[in-house]
């Protein structure tokens, strides 16, 4: 989401980090190019004047000027206010409540409210014992929606009965809470707009009977300026404690992000990343603030490894490495293990100084498309030939290209990037240790993922 203004913020700082001496037509310059982008990232006209104002104020400030890279510090200077922008506060969901705890979900049609409460409930259920809810008569199925998401997540959902209207369908859900001892209730309301007064009337009520400690607004990141009137209305009206911007992966152009939090008041709370219920994580304004900037967002991609990395397998195949012992049993495990912290754009987007490429590389779909093509030759060579790879002679690789669908060519770019990678591992266990695998990795193939014949590396 935050690709286009990230390409043109760093435009604007390319011209101002490489003096050594900033003017005050310098910083206007840039602040005029920066006031350019946020407004072609939809970012409403208010929060603009009243960032660039900000940032204007600090970046001809003493502290600036005396600074040995003016350039960097006004860099520095953006970013703090990126972060008081979006929201320096807490995110925690609050829980502060004698149990049942209940939280409401509120938005427009469409917004992805159902499918936000299965991944909020998902996230959550390691700790707590949850109730889902569905409140919306309206739209067709959309309780059967919930019933369905539920199962797949293993969370028990509140049982339909027909004709049953909201506020009826609260009391029950509030007294199942109660007497089947959940934690958490998550109450899925109907989509509404913000100008239709019976269906907020309606929300309204739902809130004052149910009593949430959380009332979050989902909102779509496409609807670009017209989230801050969402916002405002509907927290005018209803009063929202948080904000939940779902389809972030999409190609909006981050204004709702920038804008909402200002206009509402309320913290962002959640960032829906895709369609799959494990997509959705926490926000945090320092780390979208980097992103922003292109500076990356390690932690949060330390996290999603933490999350997704099978961690007895990843000690077990860390062993085999360092004893040399690597086969492509070993192989298709780590192809496996990366695709489950996300694509190689998405893994770049989070690293330092290489979020340049996340939009090249996820435009091509080279890598990500090669990495399946590779896992399809292994599962198409039989357990001896994983295990053992020098077997795999010419009449072996005619019979697994065939098999997987590719040429034998594609079979030999795989096992050399086998025998590199196998190389490596050897050498980390001879050197054992962290320095030594960084020089390694200067040769190191992420070959596995990366087109034959191409000279280039990926710079981690």
């Amino acid at each position: 989401m935050f690709e286009s203004l990230t390409d043109k913020l760093s435009q604007a700082f390319s011209k101002i980090t490489s003096r050594g001496v900033l003017t005050e037509k310098d910083i206007d310059d840039a602040m005029r190019e920066i006031r350019v982008a946020l407004l072609e990232a939809d970012v409403s006209l208010p929060v603009v004047k009243s960032f660039i104002s900000d940032v204007r104020i600090e970046a001809l400030g003493e502290k600036v000027v005396k600074s040995v890279k003016p350039g960097q510090m006004v860099v520095k200077i953006v970013h703090d206010e990126l972060v008081k922008l979006l929201g320096s506060e807490t995110t925690e969901l609050n829980f502060n409540a004698q149990a049942p705890v209940c939280m409401l979900l509120v938005g427009l049609q469409g917004s992805g409210k159902t499918t936000t409460a299965a991944k909020i409930a998902k996230r959550l259920k390691k700790n707590k014992r949850i109730l889902l809810a569905s409140l919306d008569v309206y739209r067709p199925a959309a309780q059967e929606q919930l019933a369905q998401l539920g199962k797949q997540i293993d969370v028990d959902v509140l049982p339909i009965v027909v004709g049953q209207k909201p506020l009826e369908i609260t009391k029950r859900a509030l007294q199942e809470a109660k007497t089947g001892v959940y934690d958490l209730l998550i109450l899925d309301t109907a989509g509404r707009l913000q100008i239709d007064e019976t269906l907020m009337n309606e929300v309204f009520e739902v809130k004052k009977l149910a009593q949430p400690t959380e009332t979050l607004l989902v909102a779509d990141a496409l609807i670009g300026q017209e989230a801050c009137n969402v916002a405002k209305e509907f927290n005018k009206k209803v009063g929202i404690t948080g904000l939940v911007l779902t389809r972030i992966d999409g190609t909006s152009r981050a204004g709702a992000a920038l804008s909402m939090k200002m206009v509402s008041g309320a913290p962002i709370k959640f960032l829906g990343i895709g369609e799959k219920l494990d997509d959705i994580e926490e926000f945090h304004a320092d780390r979208i603030a980097g992103r922003i900037l292109g500076q990356g967002d390690v932690v949060s991609l330390v996290e999603k490894a933490i999350e997704n990395v099978d961690h007895a397998e990843a000690e077990k195949m860390a062993g085999k490495m360092i004893s040399g012992a690597f086969d492509l049993n070993d192989m298709l495990g780590q192809m496996r293990q990366m695709q489950k912290i996300g694509s190689i754009g998405s893994i770049l987007g989070m690293i330092p100084g290489l979020s340049k490429f996340k939009s090249q590389i996820e435009d091509s779909g080279v890598c990500d498309n090669l990495m399946k093509k590779q896992e399809a030759i292994i599962l198409s060579m039989t357990k001896e030939e994983r295990s053992h790879p020098h077997i795999i002679k010419a009449s072996r690789k005619r019979r697994i290209a065939l098999g997987s669908g590719v040429e034998v060519h594609d079979v030999n770019v795989l096992l050399k990037s086998y025998e590199q990678m196998s190389t490596m591992m050897k050498k980390m266990g001879k050197f054992g240790s962290l320095s030594a695998m960084s020089k390694l990795m200067k040769n190191s193939p992420f070959g596995a993922i990366m087109p034959h014949g191409t000279n280039k590396r990926f710079p981690f």
